[in-house]
């Protein structure tokens, strides 16, 4: 009987022995799902960012050539620019007493005016964007946007600026405080004669990240055009030159950041630099 025993006590150990490896064993297996379940969502979001990288990188090429191409054709237009501006002076003096002369000569000049400043705007849109890093206050550099652009805010504007203050940045402030006009003028023209405009600005990591967005109470972008509005030349208005956004875009790139543009869900316009 105690040999009986013994067998029964040696198999119910092994048993039990048995049920404890195939519990670590459905443990461990588990644990490898959840693991393979974690590694292919890393996968899928490695192939997104790197998706998204090689577009930019495409971009940037596109940019480049095209920007080569516009350099070397503005400089070709604004030498005789130079030479249409000064006989229309001339022309203007000769026929200062003559009321229509003189009112197509100014149209001449006002053509020419026009023309100088979208060459300005080309060059500077083609020119090579080196920062020169400085640490500086971004709540001032959006107050001294709000005070550039104060000529152009209607009374019936609202703008409202919401962010820590201070808040120290290292950034070029010259460059930064550029697109942060950029956007604030394309808002203000958006808004029209009455509406609100928010800056917002806030840290978003512990190395210094930031993020400011300008949102607006206009009509808002229309969606068929929301792919193309950082492309240079493209632009919905009459009197726009469309290198704006394009010049704020490459600004942002050359910090190594990111911008964005979208719908607000309550209307109007958002747009995002993340550095």
């Amino acid at each position: 009987m105690d040999a009986i025993a013994d067998i029964h006590a040696s198999n119910a150990a092994r048993i039990e022995q048995l049920g404890g490896i195939i519990r670590q064993y459905t443990d461990l297996t588990d644990k490898l799902q959840h693991s393979h379940a974690q590694l292919q969502q890393t996968v899928q979001s490695l192939r997104s960012e790197l998706s998204e990288k090689n577009r930019q990188l495409e971009r940037r090429k596109r940019l480049a050539a095209l920007g080569e191409m516009a350099a070397g054709m503005a400089h070709e237009i604004r030498n005789p620019l130079g030479g249409i501006e000064l006989y229309a002076s001339m022309l203007a003096r000769d026929v200062a007493q003559q009321p229509g002369p003189l009112q197509l000569v100014n149209k001449i000049s006002a053509g020419v005016k026009r023309l100088e400043s979208l060459v300005s705007h080309v060059l500077q849109f083609s020119r090579e964007i080196e920062p020169q890093f400085a640490q500086c206050d971004l709540a001032d550099l959006v107050e001294q946007a709000g005070e550039l652009a104060g000529e152009r805010l209607h009374c019936g504007i609202e703008c409202r600026l919401r962010g820590p203050r201070p808040m120290p940045v290292r950034v070029d402030p010259l460059l930064i405080g550029q697109a942060i006009l950029n956007l604030l003028i394309n808002a203000i023209e958006a808004v029209g004669e009455a509406g609100a405009i928010e800056m917002a600005w806030a840290p978003q990591s512990p190395d210094g990240g930031f993020r400011f967005s300008i949102r607006d109470s206009g009509p808002g972008i229309p969606p068929d055009v929301l792919d193309r509005i950082f492309n240079p030349f493209f632009t919905t208005k009459e009197s726009g030159t469309g290198l704006g956004l394009a010049i704020v875009h490459r600004i942002v790139e050359a910090h190594d950041g990111t911008i964005t543009a979208c719908n607000a869900p309550q209307g109007g316009a958002i747009f995002e630099f993340r550095i």
